[in-house]
């Protein structure tokens, strides 16, 4: 390969943007989620690792200065040779500078500064809603998911949720048996799906013409740190999150904290809010300024969106 460094890359060209990017994402000199707001602001990642120390006078004393200098000729080296084996692998790369890249996760301010993507999702994707929940989910809870995922298919939703056990497979393989869209966002690179035994689940949804969606490098083995960022970034992808079921400590209260950070709607089924006290206080108390919405049936659901009133379909709650 020949030999890079950062004067050698040409702004706005999309190899050597992708380049950029890959070569600060590695670098780990900020929080991943914040470097896609910085990258967003300053117009190009090739603009930031071309600042020198010098630099640093004319920039305004923000996490910006944190990434001056940080990559070096032989970073980008590695970043260009990883760019263009995920190209060949066929993985849909899209930086937070791309046109493709979407238009909802550009409402967040964490959003993330790389996707990875295999299938489909544009910003045509009609109506994303996730449902998430506990992965050792009740008998009622597995049930409550998928007559949720099946009547918001049949209204034009495409399902979200994040290939996990219990309610995340109940959802998808829901919305798949109703004939509908779904799609993952998922906590692992597009290598390492978690759990494996979802490897089949992940290949239905793709061969239905949904996606399967990562902000992680394609080897990014599952950690602890991985799935919250999931969370935020399923989240600001979607329209809205209903919560099933989930503890204190879960992921899908996250969510439901992190959407309502978002100004996004936030729907908790009335069983839930009963249950437990977290619940509760989104709904009474709320977060951020917004206010968590009790749910016992789907058109409740699509009313609120869609501001129409439906006839009632049986309770989920």
């Amino acid at each position: 390969m020949k030999s890079l460094d950062a004067s050698t890359l040409r702004v706005g060209d999309r190899l050597d943007e992708l380049t950029a990017t890959a070569a600060l994402m590695r670098a780990s000199v900020v929080p991943m989620q914040q470097l896609g707001s910085i990258i967003d602001s300053e117009g190009s990642a090739v603009r930031l690792v071309q600042m020198s120390e010098d630099d640093r006078i004319f920039v305004p004393k923000t996490s910006s200065h944190d990434v001056i200098g940080a990559v070096t000729g032989r970073d980008l080296e590695v970043a260009r040779r990883d760019v263009e084996e995920w190209r060949t692998a066929g993985y849909d790369i899209r930086s937070v500078l791309d046109a493709s890249y979407p238009d909802t996760l550009h409402d967040i301010f964490n959003r993330p500064p790389m996707l990875f993507i295999r299938g489909h999702w544009s910003n045509e994707t009609p109506r994303p809603i996730a449902i998430v929940g506990a992965r050792e989910a009740s008998p009622e809870g597995l049930r409550r998911a998928r007559r949720l995922a099946s009547e918001l298919v049949d209204k034009g939703f495409t399902i979200v949720s994040g290939l996990a056990k219990g309610i995340d497979t109940a959802a998808h393989e829901a919305a798949l048996a109703a004939g509908g869209l779904t799609s993952a966002v998922v906590g692992t690179g597009l290598k390492r799906l978690f759990p494996p035994e979802n490897a089949t689940l992940a290949e239905g949804i793709l061969g239905r013409g949904g996606a399967i969606i990562s902000q992680f490098f394609p080897n990014q083995p599952p950690t602890r740190w991985t799935f919250p960022m999931r969370n935020v970034v399923m989240s600001g992808i979607c329209l809205a999150t209903i919560v099933v079921e989930a503890a204190q400590s879960s992921g899908a209260r996250l969510q439901a904290r992190v959407a309502l950070q978002h100004g996004r709607t936030v729907f908790l089924l009335k069983s839930l809010v009963e249950r437990h006290e977290w619940a509760r206080k989104y709904v009474e108390i709320g977060a951020y300024g917004t206010f968590a919405i009790p749910i016992e049936t789907t058109a409740e659901i699509v009313q609120r969106l869609e501001g129409t009133h439906e006839e009632k379909i049986l309770s989920v709650a």
